[in-house]
């Protein structure tokens, strides 16, 4: 086989997975990804667990502030539950919500800066939701030993604040009768982080003997080919021996009990742009993942629970647990990661296997957009940047390409000429690549190079939270959306809804232009077969690229824009 045979084999070869891979992207990521976002907002489901299994090999002991939903009970709706009962609230510029006196739940959590949809009008994101209702997720703090009158969730506790603010912490006190006197201090600094401090006074007159807990619990109802092939984690996650550990609920489901001992580090949930995160003031700590299944809903809970601790009498026991409940911004994330000793907690944003490439992409996109006030810009000139960086390769690819094609007539010739002996076109096209000092390899491993670069750029716009909403120029007010254009609908002149399949928008009719103009400037693959493949790729690329969010298809098309001036002036070069 001639080596330009086999250069178009693998270059066909390529383009064929790169479709493979595009169109499974489509259908088993993109669709349903489009479906999860719409359910967004329910993504916290309603909880009442079971009795909690804490501990090792124990038997099962009850947290006492988890309680079975009563079967048949039906759920209710957000607002209803949070008009019952007594309630603290919450107010600061990043979160607003309340807290349960009943209990002591932290499950009424909603994001200040954050709307569910681009209308700065539409409800904020719900990150905790109360007890009951579809979209509860709680977070829950308490005490376990034996024959000793514990707090649980009938528990009323008592407070004389009117609310909870950055400036001005509350406190929660319950007495059990018996010489327990339990308070809480809950505190809340100007972003996403609440310190719980709890204090147990023993006046009862003999030692005791009790464990501290804090729990996240959550309903989930997943979709499953969604979860399977996302090229990031949601779910739960945690650090527990100093390496960052993520858990798919698929598997929480086969192993309902997973315990983590002797943990000295964070365990929550993490979906794409927000996060709930227990992080256990006593190290160690056992961690424990487990499932379980009630009134036909998946049950997902992360426990953190103390070792022993026997508290004399007239002695004090004093735990701090910090929990955040927020949007997961890189630099907040940081912060707390520094002030609080908190390790890899900037892992909770999926940087994915390319972290050492990945997060500094993510650090200089955050600060263009800073710089230019605009996240769309931001990615124009992140792309510049990197293509500067990657112009050496970058260069030797295309200038062997370029030398490939003003060689095309030659090996034309040489395969006309020596049509019936194989052996001789072998030898006389290497006896033109040698002479003309071309390597046919060396326009593919620069590229190789690049695929790590590139793929990594592209984890970045998809996780980037800044890209939520933000708006670009013209039509695009949303860059984490498809574009809304459609040429289907002549950009809504016709009054009807076409199949998402016949969404096209401007923007993916560019990156096609881009697409072939790039094509035009290539080595034309001399089999038939090959250059009609190639001839339809941008046409396929196009209803395939439609259905990407726009910030990612302006990308792609302005990428492909710089390596078409980039490779017209290196063909140009060789050209003349």
């Amino acid at each position: 086989m001639q080596p330009t045979s086999s250069d178009n084999r693998n270059l066909m070869l390529a383009l064929i997975i790169s479709s493979a891979v595009l169109l499974g992207w489509h259908f088993y990521y993109e669709v349903p990804r489009q479906k999860a976002a719409q359910a967004q907002a329910q993504l916290m489901a309603k909880t009442q667990t079971a009795p909690l299994q804490i501990g090792a090999a124990s038997a099962p002991v009850s947290a006492g502030g988890v309680i079975p939903k009563k079967a048949g009970e039906e759920l209710r709706e957000r607002a209803e539950i949070l008009s019952e009962g007594k309630r603290l609230p919450i107010n600061s510029a990043a979160l607003q919500g309340s807290i349960s006196l009943k209990g002591a739940r932290l499950d009424d959590v909603t994001l200040v800066k954050y709307h569910e949809t681009i209308d700065k009008k539409s409800p904020e994101v719900v990150v905790f939701s109360p007890s009951g209702t579809e979209k509860s997720y709680f977070a829950e703090f308490g005490w376990i030993g034996d024959k000793v009158k514990l707090p649980n969730a009938e528990t009323i506790w008592k407070t004389e604040a009117k609310e909870l603010t950055p400036e001005k912490p509350v406190v929660l006190k319950w007495n059990n009768g018996e010489g327990l006197q339990f308070q809480i201090e809950i505190a809340l600094d100007k972003n996403y982080m609440f310190t719980i401090t709890q204090k147990l006074h023993n006046d009862s007159g003999e030692e005791i003997k009790i464990q501290n807990f804090s729990l996240i619990n959550r309903a989930w109802k997943e979709d499953t080919s969604h979860q399977k092939f996302a090229i990031l984690h949601e779910g739960p996650l945690g650090v527990t021996d100093g390496t960052l550990e993520e858990i798919e609920y698929q598997k929480m489901r086969e192993e309902p009990n997973m315990l983590r001992q002797n943990a000295t580090g964070w365990a929550g949930f993490t979906d794409k742009y927000w996060l709930a995160a227990l992080v256990p003031g006593v190290a160690p700590f056992t961690a424990s993942y487990s499932y379980y299944k009630t009134n036909e809903q998946d049950r997902y809970q992360i426990d953190a629970l103390s070792v022993p601790q026997a508290v004399a009498d007239g002695k004090d026991l004093v735990v701090s647990t910090r929990v955040f409940a927020g949007a997961k911004e890189l630099a907040v994330l940081d912060g707390y990661a520094k002030q609080y000793n908190i390790p890899l907690f900037d892992r909770a944003v999926d940087f994915g296997h390319l972290y050492f490439i990945t997060r500094p992409m993510f650090v200089a996109l955050s600060f263009f957009n800073d710089l230019l006030g605009n996240f769309g810009l931001a990615i124009l000139l992140l792309t510049v940047l990197v293509r500067l960086v990657l112009y050496p390769l970058a260069n030797k690819s295309y200038a062997s390409m370029g030398k490939m094609k003003l060689l095309m007539p030659k090996m034309e010739e040489i395969k006309k000429r020596y049509s019936d002996d194989k052996l001789k076109q072998n030898q006389e096209i290497m006896a033109l690549y040698k002479r003309e000092k071309v390597n046919p390899a060396s326009g593919c491993l620069p590229l190789l190079v690049q695929i790590p670069v590139f793929f990594a750029l592209y984890k970045v716009l998809f996780v980037s939270i800044e890209m939520r909403h933000a708006p670009f120029y013209g039509w695009v007010h949303d860059l984490s959306v498809i574009d809304p254009t459609n040429i289907f609908t002549a950009f809504g002149l016709l009054p009807w809804n076409p199949p998402s399949l016949l969404h096209v928008g401007i923007w993916p009719l560019l990156m096609m232009v881009t697409m072939i103009a790039q094509q035009k400037l290539n080595p034309k693959p001399a089999d038939p077969v090959q250059a009609q493949v190639m001839a339809i790729m941008p046409y396929a690329f196009l209803f395939m690229f439609s259905s990407f969010p726009a910030g990612l298809v302006i990308y792609w098309t302005w990428n492909n824009a710089l390596s078409v001036l980039q490779q017209w002036m290196i063909t140009r070069k060789f050209t003349k």
